[in-house]
């Protein structure tokens, strides 16, 4: 039973005062590897009570053999969730109660994969029950056509916990770092002395250093521009909503809330299967751009391109973000004449292969290749990068692309 909740869990405990180190070592590989492992361990392993034994039991419920988790005692365990709903929430309570939030989320999420309880979380007292995070919200996402009248308001509140909890931890640092990106990018050379950027204006006035007097003579002020009262920029956010997207919808949805909070950016939300929504007029409110969303379902990057292509007015003063793994279901060489037309109109064009804090995704390798031979190049971020991402393509400069990502020798921006 190695898992990474079992990993996590084994880490996390910490060593008991007195405890030969011999023994702890046991039992941390005894609480990893699982029942079975005491029957071919030689009795190198000693029986587990109190709270270890607890944990073993949830454990056991989920990555043992087919079982019940409410099954208590010390005789035979078997693993499994069942179907009954009173004892998962038991089994939900017990693993909140003996695991850190961020390993009770892994073993939520391993047993809505392994054990199909999706259909348990259109319950009310199941989704009280559970630790939210992006991941559950997209479950609940997939599955909000088909709950009941009563479980909605449930998921509608679980749903935007999460959400609140990400435009917190957000929020601020994205329109800090886009107010920054637009502020530069409206550089003037007669600027007010509150708005003089002195880096930039020594750089372009080192030839008229002095030495005598140890000081640059600036011919030449480089400033901040005010950043006016209108739009300046325009921003669309183009987000594959196919079923393998769940986690960077949620991000993109929050993040687009926050971009169109701010009056120096026009920001347009659009999602796509094999058709496309434009979710534009609920921005104001994230909860209901996810619940406008419908996970799963194919790709039609190439019609959600034309789509955003019809709405771009201002080519020189726009950036598309297209959020996809690529995997075209539609015209292939009609999607990459779309991104080099707007490209070559002056469109800042972003791909994102995903945006969530997850691992190295699955992609179509062939589509993005593509892209980066038209300079545009594709690379998974995540939430913490993204405003970073934007202030560059706002800048008109490289995005700051990871060393993982494929990409040719030079991509920057025009």
């Amino acid at each position: 039973m190695t898992t990474d909740a079992t990993t996590d869990m084994a880490t996390r405990t910490e060593t008991k005062t007195g405890t030969d180190p011999a023994a702890e070592r046991l039992r941390r590989w005894r609480l990893v590897l699982g029942a079975d492992s005491a029957e071919g361990s030689g009795g190198g392993f000693a029986a587990l009570s109190g709270a270890d034994g607890a944990m073993d039991r949830a454990l056991e419920a989920l990555y043992g053999g087919q079982g019940d988790p409410g099954t208590r005692g010390s005789g035979p365990r078997e693993a499994g969730l069942g179907g009954s709903a009173p004892r998962v929430a038991r089994w939900l309570g017990d693993i909140r109660t003996y695991f850190p939030a961020s390993v009770v989320q892994v073993m939520q999420r391993d047993a809505i994969d392994r054990l199909g309880l999706a259909a348990l979380l259109l319950e009310p007292e199941m989704l009280e029950a559970v630790e939210a995070d992006v991941h559950l919200v997209g479950t609940l996402l997939s599955l909000h056509k088909a709950m009941p009248e009563t479980t909605k308001e449930t998921a509608r509140a679980v749903v935007r916990k999460v959400v609140e909890d990400l435009e917190k931890r957000l929020a601020t640092r994205t329109r800090a770092t886009l107010t920054g990106a637009l502020d530069r990018s409206a550089r003037v050379t007669r600027p007010r002395h509150r708005d003089i950027d002195w880096d930039r204006t020594i750089r372009a006035n080192l030839k008229n250093y002095l030495p005598e007097y140890r000081t640059v003579v600036p011919e030449r002020l480089i400033g901040y521009g005010r950043a006016a009262r209108s739009v300046k920029k325009d921003v669309i956010l183009c987000i594959d909503q196919s079923g393998s997207m769940a986690a960077s919808v949620v991000y993109a949805s929050v993040f687009g809330a926050v971009l169109a909070s701010m009056r120096s950016l026009d920001t347009r939300l659009v999602v796509f299967d094999t058709s496309v929504v434009d979710l534009t007029d609920q921005l104001s409110d994230p909860v209901d751009v996810l619940f406008g969303t419908q996970l799963g379902g194919g790709t039609d990057i190439n019609r959600a391109l034309a789509y955003c292509q019809s709405r771009i007015t201002r080519p020189a003063e726009t950036v598309v973000v297209l959020i996809s793994d690529l995997y075209e279901g539609g015209i292939r060489d009609g999607m990459l004449k779309r991104v080099a037309a707007m490209k070559a109109a002056g469109v800042q064009f972003v791909t994102l292969l995903a945006l969530s804090d997850e691992g190295a995704p699955a992609y179509d390798r062939e589509h993005a290749a593509a892209l980066a031979a038209l300079g545009a190049p594709a690379f998974a971020c995540t939430p913490n990068l993204f405003p970073e991402v934007m202030a560059a393509a706002l800048e008109k400069r490289p995005l700051p692309v990871p060393d993982t990502a494929a990409r040719p020798a030079a991509a920057p921006f025009p």
